[in-house]
């Protein structure tokens, strides 16, 4: 989950279309922190965790609900949209039918954890579905949690570019280039989960794929959380990029953390 939380951090002061629009920019800014990105990426890890690798659909959502609301109620402030943040405070947390981008950001665990893609798109189906019900919400987190499956298990660049279209119906055929210009601020999975994947299909490396990222503008932080966490998975994530994310870390954010690693790596 390195990858997804580094790329919450490097895209929040860029945000807002708050960049140039170039892969020439402070990698570490003074303003880079984690945001409600990686505050729900560490809640969905710790759920799945908790549930088990063979956990059942209602084991997972209820684990989902829970560690989700405790972590939105422990760091209130984090930049939940407004819809979400009614969720957290509910006590009777239902589905909104969202097409929102949140159930792709803090999917990546859900890629990491299963030994079968079909296992893997199951489970990242159930962690939008708890907010994110809507069928493009559903979409994104599957197949970016699919992107992250397939890289980690070896498929090259062009097997996951082949699958995403195949199954998911996204259209990569544009660069960034092409996609850079009129790229806004927009909090859709439809206008979010495709730019964040072309961005690390053109990317050299893992730093190339967040700068690539961060590059395109619009709700940057989250499109580059998105790319962020496929990179990790094809390329790895620097030790330096490692320490620097833990650095600007709470220490209960880093023990899941931790504890996810040790599960994804025993």
């Amino acid at each position: 989950m390195y990858g997804a939380i580094l790329g919450d951090m490097v895209g929040a002061p860029y945000e807002f279309d708050r960049g140039n629009k170039s892969k020439q920019f402070e990698f570490w800014n003074p303003g880079c922190q984690f945001t409600d990105d990686s505050v729900m990426t560490i809640a969905v890890a710790e759920a799945l965790l908790r549930a088990g690798l063979d956990g059942s659909e209602v084991m997972i959502k209820k684990a989902l609900v829970e560690s989700m609301q405790t972590w939105g109620h422990r760091y209130p402030y984090a930049g939940y949209g407004f819809r979400f943040g009614n969720w957290l405070e509910s006590e009777d947390p239902q589905p909104y039918n969202s097409w929102g981008n949140g159930s792709a950001m803090r999917v990546s665990s859900a890629g990491w954890l299963y030994d079968s893609l079909e296992r893997t798109r199951e489970v990242a189906r159930w962690t939008a579905e708890v907010t994110h019900n809507h069928p493009e919400g559903i979409k994104g987190a599957e197949a970016t949690a699919s992107a992250i499956y397939l890289a980690r298990t070896g498929a090259s660049k062009e097997e996951i570019r082949n699958y995403i279209i195949s199954e998911f119906g996204y259209d990569l055929s544009r660069t960034c280039d092409e996609i850079r210009p009129s790229y806004h601020h927009v909090e859709s999975c439809q206008e979010t989960v495709p730019e964040a994947i072309t961005a690390f299909l053109e990317g050299n490396d893992f730093e190339d794929v967040i700068r690539t990222a961060v590059s395109l503008g619009g709700d940057c932080d989250t499109l580059t959380c998105i790319a962020g966490g496929i990179a990790e998975s094809f390329y790895g994530v620097p030790l330096p990029m490692k320490e620097e994310v833990r650095r600007r870390l709470k220490a209960d954010l880093l023990q899941v953390l931790d504890d996810f690693e040790k599960k994804r790596n025993g």
